[in-house]
C-alpha cells in the first residue's frame, strides 16, 4: 500500500494522483522508475514528492494552472 505524504488529505491525494495518471496515459514521462500501472506510478510520484501540489490557500492559482496540468504538452 502506498502511504500518502504528511499533510495530504485523502481527497487531495486521490485527485492529484488521478490528474497525474491522466498525464501519464497521454504520454508524459514518469518521474519514478519501475514497471507499474499508470495509477500506481502516479501515486508513487505523489507520495515521493516528485509532483508539485498547489497550496490550499491559493485555489484561484490552482484553477488557473489546471489547463497546464491537464495538457502539459500544449
Amino acid at each position: 500500500m502506498i502511504q500518502r505524504p504528511a499533510g495530504f488529505g485523502k481527497f487531495e491525494f486521490v485527485v492529484m494522483s488521478s490528474l497525474r495518471a491522466s498525464q501519464l496515459k497521454r504520454g508524459c514521462l514518469p518521474k519514478v522508475d519501475g514497471d507499474h500501472t499508470v495509477a500506481v506510478m502516479a501515486q508513487l510520484e505523489i507520495a515521493q514528492g516528485k509532483v508539485p501540489s498547489v497550496p490550499a490557500e491559493a485555489p484561484e492559482a490552482a484553477i488557473a494552472t489546471l489547463p497546464e496540468l491537464l495538457n502539459p504538452d500544449e
